[in-house]
């Protein structure tokens, strides 16, 4: 009988999970690992109290590091976790590229196997200063080219990677049948009163790549349709501001963060639109989810939102089309336009082909020694023609300094 191999699984908070793409994905890789592998799963100390801490989760053995896990702290939270993981696991599953200027050392002195989720464009954030950019960018190089396995959330994505470095992402996407419809009851109403009417709804970071400002402002101008957004409006000046300025509409409720996943799906299931505003990354998890409730989406209209959509949603660049869409689209058509966007996420978004997905390349990985080089036939299209086809953010591979002086 094969000895099961030893699997870490590096860069989230934690778990059980709380709040985030990377949380949930971890935990589902340890629900539906069903003892194939091992898992260690690295969390971070600052967030969970040791009166809360657990030695093993769901079969799983959990390590708490005294790091946060996001920010610039990431970086030395998610090495000091490589590190240690390096005396006895066989594979480390890193999520996130904070960790990757360590992986040529591992490379050159262990045998040990990387996979790697980089986890979408992170150095194209708003929310990085000019120097954080820089490491992130340079970070996504060394996370690609020192792995042995890489993985995108998004076929757009995978076509990034491709035409930068030259290999053959593996796409995996998020699942999202971890997410479920609620019915409203009468004390429900009570807590929200918005229940009771149509609105539209929004879950997200409070962040300018998520173009809150963009929807606030669409909807202070739509006064006979109501809004909900929740988020984490204390974090930065920008969402301090926009609550500021956004809070006395009678149409629109800022809430703050909800962590009880049966409060979140109430409020997102029973909506008649959800509003994405995500315009930086790949496969966004909130995104997944409410496809997955069978919710109409209304979404920032970038590349790696059409692929995750099947190109089959509502879609905004402006202000403007956003009223546009929502004054012109009836009631049927947005219910019709959600029942496709649960067929997309059955058919992709689940945790059962996810986790398959994953246990493969951990299979993949301890076989391997070295990546395939491609060329990809994309190289030899120019700006406008990767623009007519949507693929106009592979011309920006290059514009590092440019973006991120901004």
């Amino acid at each position: 009988m094969n000895k099961k191999k030893n699997v870490a699984i590096i860069g989230t908070v934690g778990v059980p999970a709380c709040y985030g793409g990377f949380e949930t994905l971890a935990e589902q890789l340890i629900s539906n690992n069903a003892g194939s592998h091992s898992i260690t799963v690295y969390c971070s100390g600052k967030k969970y109290p040791k009166a809360k801490r657990m030695s093993t989760y769901k079969g799983a053995k959990l390590l708490y590091l005294p790091l946060e896990a996001n920010g610039i702290q990431s970086i030395f939270y998610d090495t000091l976790s490589i590190i240690h993981a390096l005396f006895f696991s066989e594979v480390l599953l890193v999520l996130g590229v904070s960790g990757a200027w360590f992986f040529p050392f591992i490379r050159l002195l262990t045998n040990k196997k990387i996979i790697v989720s980089i986890d979408g464009i992170e150095w194209k954030r708003d929310k990085w200063n000019r120097l954080a950019k820089w490491y992130l960018w340079w970070a996504e190089k060394m996370a690609v080219r020192y792995s042995h396995l890489d993985i995108s959330d998004n076929e757009s994505i995978q076509d990034y990677t491709a035409m930068r470095y030259g290999t053959l992402s593996n796409i995996i996407e998020y699942g999202a049948d971890h997410a479920s419809k609620v019915k409203i009851a009468r004390s429900d109403i009570k807590t929200y009163p918005f229940l009771a009417k149509p609105y539209a709804f929004k879950v997200c970071r409070i962040e300018p790549e998520n173009n809150i400002h963009m929807v606030l402002d669409a909807f202070a101008k739509l006064s006979e349709y109501h809004l909900v957004i929740v988020g984490n409006w204390k974090n930065s000046d920008y969402g301090i501001e926009l609550r500021k300025r956004f809070s006395n509409y009678k149409n629109i409720n800022l809430l703050d963060p909800i962590y009880d996943q049966t409060q979140l799906d109430l409020l997102r299931s029973n909506c008649f639109l959800y509003l994405h505003g995500h315009s930086a990354g790949g496969t966004n998890p909130s995104l997944v989810e409410a496809m997955y409730l069978g919710l109409p989406i209304l979404s920032f209209g970038v590349s790696y939102n059409r692929t995750t959509t099947g190109h089959k949603a509502f879609y905004f660049e402006t202000s403007e089309e956003i009223q546009n869409v929502i004054r012109s689209t009836r009631l049927t058509a947005f219910k019709e336009q959600g029942k496709s966007m649960k067929t997309i996420a059955d058919n992709r978004y689940t945790w059962e082909i996810v986790s398959a997905k994953y246990n493969f390349l951990v299979k993949k990985a301890l076989e391997i020694e070295t990546k395939k080089s491609i060329e990809p036939s994309v190289k030899s299209l120019n700006e406008n023609s990767l623009r007519n086809i949507e693929l106009n953010h592979l011309t920006q591979q290059n514009l590092f300094f440019q973006n991120s002086a901004s």
